[in-house]
């Protein structure tokens, strides 16, 4: 009898009046707009422009989504076009079945896409996003827990997962919650590379290539876990030498990347501080020409003000002539003394 395990939720998709709400779309719908929110932070953070992040977003998830479902549909073909089968479901992407590795190889042909449009170097952008993306994983992983999928042998742990459907010959029971565990792994990811990018300034594609490398490292022990139906080589479930295969890409990336380019991208996104730049160069035109109105204001009432003194200057001359007067006689006096000393001067001499 087991004391504790995680229920699974009995429907995968909830209806808002005719509109269904499926569990495994929303948690893919989550990932996307998180990891779009932490790679444009980080983004900024670099020099970049806001907005570019969601731009380039805009090709690389549509991307992202037909890879993603092409790698799900042809490494398990067999659900779709065997004795039995339906194949239009194989376009039923809200009932799961998301390759990883597919989602990432298409989705980095659109983000290229995008980016060459905008002008952005793909290494940097893919930098920026790699948290983001692990983040994504993380809460997308959730959706496999509404549809009753990806658990792994049966066990009796406190957090084994309840599993109750019997559609695709499932077998009730408790479960290892694989899924469960790659959402925490995935989350360990995003950390280890935000970390690691802030101690070691990686560039040039290499955050990204961390991101993969480690992600690998934990899909290769999750997948072994795993009792789903799968393609088997030497022993080895397909995705589990297929994470072999890319963490070894991933870290030879690394090393050759680290020796030929060290360092990070001085420039992420041309023009971004040219931009600012120009913003400041308005902002400072505006204020000089604010100063320049004022001093012609100042310098108008200036000249209106020695306007009216000269103005009251002449109508008080008229009003005064004994002042006038006055003055006049004090110049008439001074000249005849001067006369005088002058006269007296020359009978001395």
């Amino acid at each position: 009898m087991e004391l504790a395990f995680i229920p699974s939720p009995s429907r995968g998709v909830l209806h808002l009046g005719p509109i269904p709400l499926r569990g495994y779309a929303f948690c893919i719908i989550i990932g996307v707009f998180v990891a779009v929110w932490l790679g444009n932070r980080r983004w900024i953070a670099r020099g970049g422009r806001p907005g570019t992040v969601a731009d380039i977003a805009v090709w690389a998830v549509p991307f992202g989504l037909i890879g993603g479902r092409l790698y799900h549909v042809i490494t398990d073909y067999q659900l779709y076009f065997s004795e039995g089968r339906d194949w239009v479901d194989a376009f039923k992407i809200w009932e799961g079945g998301l390759g990883i590795w597919g989602a990432i190889a298409f989705g980095a042909v659109g983000a290229w896409i995008g980016a060459r449009r905008r002008g952005v170097p793909m290494p940097a952008y893919a930098d920026a996003v790699a948290p983001g993306i692990a983040l994504a994983q993380a809460i997308g992983r959730w959706g496999n827990w509404f549809n009753q999928e990806l658990y792994g042998k049966a066990t009796d742990l406190p957090w084994a997962v309840e599993i109750t459907s019997t559609a695709d010959g499932r077998v009730p029971g408790t479960y290892h919650p694989t899924f469960l565990y790659e959402s925490l792994w995935c989350i360990g990811v995003a950390l280890l590379v935000i970390w690691a990018d802030r101690r070691f300034k990686l560039g040039h594609g290499r955050a990204f290539a961390l991101y993969v490398a480690a992600y690998c490292a934990g899909r290769f022990w999750i997948e072994y876990m795993r009792v789903d139906d799968a393609h088997h080589i030497l022993g080895l479930r397909l995705n589990n030498w297929t994470a072999l295969f890319v963490f070894l890409l991933a870290v030879l990336y690394i090393v050759l990347s680290a020796r030929m380019r060290p360092g990070r991208e001085a420039v992420v996104e041309p023009g971004a501080d040219t931009a600012a730049g120009d913003t400041g160069s308005a902002a400072d035109k505006d204020v000089k020409d604010v100063k320049g109105v004022k001093d012609v204001k100042d310098s108008e009432n200036d000249a209106d003000a020695a306007e009216k003194g000269d103005a009251s200057g002449a109508t008080a001359a008229p009003e005064d002539p004994s002042g006038a007067d006055e003055a006049d006689a004090a110049d008439d006096a001074k000249d005849a003394e001067g006369v005088t000393n002058g006269a007296d001067s020359a009978k001395k001499g």
